[in-house]
């Protein structure tokens, strides 16, 4: 056998092994689906934010997986509309405002409706019902959708006014860039800083030891000063820091925790138009995915809900050899109007079945956590 066609063959047996083994993990997670189908209400709630990833963006990262991905694990899927108050198409902010707080509100606008007034987010309520709450995100932690989260702002683009509202908001476990609004730079970072640090805060910008986890109540990791590096510039803390947060606020809750997940720069390339970059970003959000899948398999409290907040790029998969080659076209270098897939595992999930609007998102989280 001449040596191209040896490690042709052997990248083949690779592929087939890939495969199977993913095909036999599934086989087993399905069984485990099965049994806890009737489980009571969820202590905990994980949602996994795609930014800009509709069904397009999944096909395609199933096709460059060879057809394979963890999507395929959820059993329970709906379709959300994502209309904004003021647009049929609507921005990060918006969306993340109905999801959050059941809401419509404007384009660019950061937990308030329309005419300013608070929308309080589910995690903002969990606080305040003794519940843990973080978030783990690829942008910078001001950014619009963890943002909307804690903070309530006219504008997305107030990141010092945001930056105020994150010293305020009480989480538990904060992941992402943006450093340099909680450091010593300025008198309005260094105030934050003092802040943060004398409500009992731990910030790091290294990942936090598991001295640290054991020892601190609270922490925030600062993945980069700015905005964290692409996937493919060496990015690689999301699935980690993921795992790292649902034990962590599992660890220090009595009542339960709400994590946030979002895969931030899937939405970035996909403005860009750049497709590998995109694919990259879906390959490290899905390889997240199946931690989370993983811990709730383990923990059998937690709901696991998987979704977008808009689809971006208008996204084509034309025609091309199956799988590795594909043929990505874009339509746009902006967001579009059409329905967005929610994927639920885990006591509750079949609550997200069907077609509703994205302020359905809260209220069935709220159903299924017991709190109406």
């Amino acid at each position: 056998m001449d040596k191209n066609k040896f490690w042709k063959v052997g990248y083949l047996v690779l592929i087939a092994v890939g495969i199977l083994a993913f095909n036999n993990r599934q086989i087993s997670f399905a069984k485990v689906v099965n049994k806890d189908a009737k489980n009571p209400l969820p202590k905990n709630i994980i949602l996994l934010i795609g930014d800009g990833v509709g069904i397009s963006q999944i096909s395609a990262h199933q096709y460059n997986g060879f057809n394979k991905s963890y999507f395929e694990w959820f059993e329970n899927i709906g379709f959300q509309k994502t209309h904004s108050a003021d647009n049929l198409v609507t921005d990060s902010a918006a969306s993340g405002t109905s999801i959050f707080g059941g809401k419509k509100t404007n384009n660019t606008m950061v937990g308030v409706t329309p005419d300013a007034a608070v929308v309080k987010s589910l995690f903002e309520e969990g606080k305040e019902r003794n519940y843990k709450a973080g978030f783990v995100v690829t942008s910078t932690v001001v950014h619009a959708t963890p943002a909307v989260t804690y903070a309530h702002q006219l504008l997305r683009g107030n990141y010092q006014g945001i930056a105020n509202d994150l010293t305020e908001c009480d989480f538990d476990f904060m992941v992402g860039g943006g450093g340099k609004y909680f450091d010593r730079r300025n008198k309005a970072s260094a105030v934050r800083k003092k802040v943060l640090t004398d409500k009992g805060y731990y910030l790091t910008d290294t990942e936090p030891s598991p001295k640290k986890l054991s020892k601190e109540d609270k922490i925030i990791w600062f993945t980069a000063d700015n905005d964290p590096p692409y996937a493919s510039e060496g990015r690689k803390y999301l699935p980690g820091a993921s795992q790292m947060a649902a034990n962590f606020l599992k660890q220090k809750s009595e009542n339960g925790f709400l994590l946030m997940i979002e895969g931030s720069q899937i939405d970035w390339a996909l403005h860009a138009n750049n497709g590998p970059n995109f694919l990259d970003e879906m390959k490290d959000f899905d390889n997240t995915i199946v931690r989370m899948l993983d811990f709730a398999l383990k923990d059998k409290e937690t709901l696991v809900i998987v979704t977008g907040d808009h689809e971006c790029g208008g996204l084509a998969v034309n025609t091309g050899k199956k799988f590795k080659d594909l043929k990505l076209a874009f339509t746009a270098r902006r967001h579009t109007a059409t329905m967005i897939p929610v994927f639920a595992f885990g006591p509750g999930a079949e609550e997200f079945t069907g077609i509703y609007d994205n302020t359905d998102i809260y209220f069935k989280m709220r159903k299924v956590l017991g709190w109406e």
